[in-house]
């Protein structure tokens, strides 16, 4: 029998698990092409932040090495980025011309960080922390600079701040709210993170708003400056301050979004042979940031490409860990939040999506083995 061609595009983690769960369920019924627009294969993003650190490399995070795609018959194509679905031809075309024909598509996406829209943030050493090459160029900017700022006070941005820390750098954390993690912790137990933190050397700057970066005599950043006229030296601004959905590929195509590409409870889009999963995804008008409920779609978009067609997708229920080392000791201070993540958008940019709510915030924060409630 003839195999059907299915495309995904996105080769990380959402994309790359709804694979691994086709393969197990139906190994030989797909002809299966991968785009990823990075020049890596698909690796583990949350453990950026103990690479950053120094805990691990780029080769101790790689999840599925390009060995495993020819093994399994995959297609790869690395470092191409598709720039139009043909859903009347139903094929992809990447920015270099390659082409891919489909029977079903799979959008894996993914997010990009929202970039403050402030004078200056177009200069080098102004970055986001999204991915591999984010986090090589933290780490060389700490080996010949000293001064760093990290814009958002959210679990990544404190895990940027710490890893830079580490790194040497003197690091600063500027947030616009009162208390950090403020979609995860009440204030008190902010308060005993903040504490801390601040005995690893970390410093913060709470209820500040950026009002332009400084460029430097070398043409790279140099300062911050907030709306209250402090001025602080950065030679390295780190934006961790929210996720957009990234649907600018599925709306060129005319594929409904809204805050995200919109699907079913089978992960299925508007068009029903184009599925979606994982960060680029609203479902039931939640856009989810964490990698368990992306898993939880991967594994439903698996059945229905296998042609079993009964599982369904409603939701997850979701919690949060922050991870920090000191000095060769891991040392965790890690919220435990559960329930369904709330709409609450920055109401200066309604398509941002920070860290998400829970409706109950019971905490956990855990030092040296002592726990405090």
């Amino acid at each position: 029998m003839k195999k059907q061609k299915l495309v995904v595009v996105g080769n990380g983690m959402a994309g790359i698990r709804a694979v691994e769960e086709l393969l197990k369920l139906a190994p030989d019924l797909y002809d299966i092409a991968v785009f990823g627009a990075e020049p890596h294969p698909n690796y583990n993003r949350i453990l950026l932040s103990p690479v950053l650190a120094g805990e691990m490399t780029i080769q101790d995070i790689i999840l599925n090495p390009l060995g495993w795609y020819s093994d399994n018959g995959v297609r790869l194509h690395v470092g191409k980025t598709v720039t139009k679905i043909d859903r009347t031809a139903r094929k992809v075309i990447a920015a270099d011309g390659t082409e891919e024909d489909y029977d079903r598509l799979l959008l894996a996406t993914g997010s990009t960080p929202f970039m403050l829209p402030v004078p200056g943030n177009d200069l080098p050493g102004v970055i986001s922390y999204r991915d591999i090459k984010d986090t090589d160029e933290m780490i060389a900017t700490a080996a010949t600079h000293k001064h760093a700022a990290v814009i958002g006070g959210g679990l990544l941005g404190l895990e940027a701040a710490n890893g830079l820390k580490l790194r040497g750098m003197d690091v600063t954390v500027v947030h616009l709210m009162p208390w950090l993690m403020e979609r995860q912790l009440d204030r008190a137990a902010a308060d005993m993170l903040k504490t801390s933190l601040e005995a690893r050397g970390l410093k913060f700057l709470l209820e500040k708003q950026t009002e332009a970066l400084i460029r430097g005599e070398s043409g790279r950043v140099a300062a911050l400056r907030f709306k209250d006229g402090l001025e602080i030296p950065a030679d390295l601004v780190v934006m961790a301050a929210g996720i957009r959905p990234n649907t600018a590929l599925a709306e060129s195509a005319r594929i409904y979004c809204n805050r995200g590409i919109v699907v079913n409870d089978t992960m299925q889009t508007y068009d029903p042979r184009i599925y979606a999963v994982g960060e680029c995804v609203a479902h039931r008008g939640i856009a989810y940031g964490l990698v368990a409920p992306l898993f939880e779609q991967a594994k439903v978009c698996a059945n229905h490409l296998a042609n079993f067609g009964i599982a369904r997708y409603t939701g997850s229920v979701t919690s949060t860990k922050l991870k920090v080392r000191r000095h060769g000791r891991r040392r965790l201070v890690f919220p435990v939040g559960q329930g369904r993540p709330e709409h609450s958008p920055d109401s200066r940019s309604p398509d941002v999506r920070p860290e998400p709510r829970r409706r109950r915030r019971p905490c956990r924060c855990v030092e040296s083995g002592h726990h405090v409630r």
